[in-house]
């Protein structure tokens, strides 16, 4: 069992925070959150005392507590780099969400600094531990598709509409570039990785059309991979939600939505259908970073694919701010 602090106690943090534990204590035993870290605690008093949760505003607090094994971060994205980098130098084990960081050289300086402190540097892509992606990725790797030519994907929802201009959310400048991207689109973009492969280059367009707050609501992407494969996405945050990707091969395809529903056509004998049962995938990847953590288990997103999706990220909003033109990504 880890003794963890939650850093960040919006929505996000409290849902990684249900995920592992109730009033009654750890849902397992493998890790506990016992101290919070959040901008305005009055907000959050009365959620830490009913899990005996402590709480302050201090990230420092949680850094030179030593019962704290170890940090999850659930924090605007631009202030990921420097609190990873201050984790690792007070020998906490770390979880972050996504995205890792903005940009290849905050994610190289990351990455760096948990190596040379030699703590986990987890990154929060959820869905990695659907069991339906799991079947995909074996699937994939046993030659049941072909071989792989492109995956498409969608992942929308409509939280923009709802932003106000004093949401850290709602700054396209620092913490929301290309719209959906960095809330939605990057879960694609790992999925992608995991499946495919690095990334070589990017297109991007991406466009603020009914949105009241300064950032874009309707982003597309195109991806051209290492090994020759390609790739579309689109990411919307001002409509109904929509959670989709598709991978095509030669053989055939197979398509997941909603998590648990996967269709596939195969060598043309017939569409076929399969329904997942649902799964607590916020659990899932915390309990997979305690083990970690812990000497078990390597996490099982590499360091270098994070390090990676950061530069797929840089690439891409870089292309939108040059009006598509392709962007080789860093690295």
């Amino acid at each position: 069992m880890i003794n963890a602090a939650i850093v960040g106690l919006g929505r996000w943090g409290q849902k990684l925070v249900d995920s592992v534990q109730t009033a009654d204590g750890p849902k397992g035993d493998a890790i506990k959150v016992t101290r919070a870290v959040t901008r305005t605690p009055s907000k959050v008093e009365d959620y830490c005392k009913g899990l005996g949760i402590t709480l302050s505003d201090r990230y420092e607090d949680a850094l030179e507590d030593s019962s704290i094994d170890a940090v999850i971060l659930a924090t605007p994205h631009s202030q990921h780099a420097d609190q990873i980098v201050a984790a690792a130098a007070a020998g906490k084990q770390i979880f972050v969400e996504k995205p890792f960081t903005l940009n290849s050289a905050d994610a190289v300086r990351a990455a760096e600094a948990c190596a040379k402190a030699g703590v986990v540097c987890a990154l929060g892509h959820n869905r990695r531990f659907l069991p339906a992606m799991q079947e995909i990725k074996q699937m994939i790797d046993s030659d049941t598709l072909g071989q792989m030519l492109q995956v498409e994907a969608n992942f929308s929802g409509n939280g923009a509409l709802r932003y106000k201009a004093d949401m850290w959310r709602a700054n396209g400048a620092e913490e929301s570039p290309v719209g959906g991207m960095t809330g939605m689109g990057v879960h694609m973009i790992d999925s992608m990785v995991m499946m495919y492969g690095h990334i070589e280059a990017v297109r991007t367009v991406s466009k603020r059309q009914v949105v009241e707050v300064n950032m874009d609501d309707t982003s597309v992407i195109m991806l051209e991979f290492r090994n020759g494969r390609l790739g579309t996405l689109t990411t919307l945050a001002a409509t109904q939600p929509l959670w989709r990707i598709q991978f095509m091969g030669v053989k055939g395809w197979v398509q997941l939505s909603h998590h648990t529903k996967m269709e596939s056509l195969i060598d043309g004998i017939g569409r076929k259908q399969r329904d997942f049962d649902a799964t607590d995938i916020e659990r899932a990847e915390l309990e997979a970073f305690a083990a970690a953590a812990s000497g078990g288990t390597a996490y099982p997103l590499p360091v270098e694919d994070a390090v990676h999706n950061a530069a797929v990220l840089e690439a891409i909003i870089a292309s939108a701010k040059q009006n598509g033109e392709r962007v080789v990504v860093a690295g």
